[in-house]
């Protein structure tokens, strides 16, 4: 390529990020087929890519107690609740896809343990009451930080964020719904429920991500709109939304240092131990071995089942084609 060619690439390449930049700014969604910088398509891979991952992983801490759940009405919506995760798994893959990365790659990123996903779910669940934490903090934190996803740049993403929040809102009542039963039942079930808040009080409150000066990705995806706040305001919402909701209950959050600041209009919080969140982001977690060895093995196990329905997809599509000629 001569210089010329060259500065003629450059030129164009700067009008058509003024003009992404403009669209951006006038709240326009970008679609696939639309012009975006490499940056900006790489992040929002990563962006939906860790949702999407996030979403299966999620869903084995939850299975464990499909089986062991105390009623055929709480199995049956365990189970649902499972089978809900699943789809938004898919539709965010899908999503993904749209940018130009395959789904084996998405796959194979997560199983290598390149791309992340939520630290929360690298925690046990111990008792039934801990389907209840899950479902009301857990999902409730996710709901805070995924509803302002539905405005998101990117349309793909946008569209799919609002079934996603419809049914994660269904999730975060039956959560609470556990809570508020365990916590008005025996004293023995009200202390499992206490337990439960106790064990997901402060990993629920780091699944919100690192504090905005410790974030790297902060800045730029609030920029792009791929983000529409930051993570110490999610964190500080759902802080003032769930604290009365304990209190409802008779729980009790356990942060010695949490009180009602009159001036602010919302509540103050001890700190938090950043140094136990990342140590679960880089690997060493309570169960994020155990995840990835289940995921790993569902993925090989599964294998015989995809190469099934690839070949009987193939022998229908290839009678199909006979008949028509």
């Amino acid at each position: 390529m001569s210089e010329e060619q060259k500065n003629m690439e450059a030129e164009r390449s700067l009008s058509l990020e003024a003009q992404f930049e403009a669209r951006i700014a006038r709240d326009e969604k970008i679609e696939p087929k639309d012009w975006m910088p490499e940056k900006y398509r790489k992040t929002h891979i990563r962006q939906m890519s860790q949702h999407a991952h996030s979403e299966i992983v999620g869903m084995l801490p939850e299975g464990n107690w499909i089986t062991r759940a105390p009623s055929l009405r709480r199995k049956v919506a365990l189970l649902a609740k499972v089978q809900d995760e699943a789809g938004h798994g898919l539709y965010l893959y899908s999503a993904c896809e749209t940018l130009g990365i395959t789904r084996d790659e998405l796959y194979e990123q997560l199983h290598t343990g390149k791309a992340k996903y939520s630290s929360i779910f690298n925690y046990p669940t111990v008792t039934w009451a801990d389907m209840g934490a899950i479902g009301w903090l857990v999902d409730g934190a996710a709901i805070i930080n995924q509803v302002p996803l539905c405005n998101t740049s990117y349309g793909p993403y946008a569209r799919a964020m609002i079934r996603v929040c419809k049914e994660e809102s269904f999730h975060q009542r039956q959560g609470f719904e556990i809570m508020i039963k365990l916590a008005g039942g025996s004293p023995e079930q009200k202390e499992m429920a206490q337990d439960a808040l106790n064990r997901w009080w402060w990993p629920s409150l780091m699944m919100l991500g690192p504090t905005d000066a410790e974030s790297v990705h902060t800045e730029q995806s609030m920029k792009w709109k791929l983000k529409r706040k930051s993570n110490d305001d999610l964190r500080q919402q759902f802080i003032d939304q769930t604290v009365p909701q304990a209190e409802l209950i008779g729980l009790t959050i356990p942060d010695a240092d949490l009180k009602w600041n009159e001036e602010r209009g919302s509540y103050d919080f001890g700190d938090i131990n950043w140094d136990e969140f990342w140590q679960v982001v880089k690997g060493h977690g309570p169960c994020n071995k155990e995840r990835m060895n289940a995921r790993v093995g569902a993925w090989e196990g599964g294998e015989w089942v995809r190469d099934a329905a690839m070949a009987y997809a193939e022998k229908k599509e290839s009678r199909k084609n006979k008949k028509v000629v």
